[in-house]
């Protein structure tokens, strides 16, 4: 699984992360890391990718087919 992150939509609300801290991370300005950018999310690590995504409340994240 892939995902899109639109990080100018990304308002550092932090929910992914509390989701899924191994997917994404803040920085010290609210800024989103996404950990695998350009690789496939581990599998073991997928369904919290997936909570993750929906959970952000601006719609930041998507996952790709």
């Amino acid at each position: 699984m892939k995902i899109s992150v639109d990080y100018h939509r990304c308002e550092g609300h932090g929910l992914c992360a509390e989701q899924a801290p191994t997917v994404f991370s803040l920085d010290d300005e609210a800024e989103l890391t996404y950990h695998f950018d350009g690789a496939d999310v581990p599998e073991d690590q997928v369904t919290t990718a997936r909570a993750a995504i929906t959970s952000c409340p601006v719609a930041a994240l998507r996952e790709l087919s």
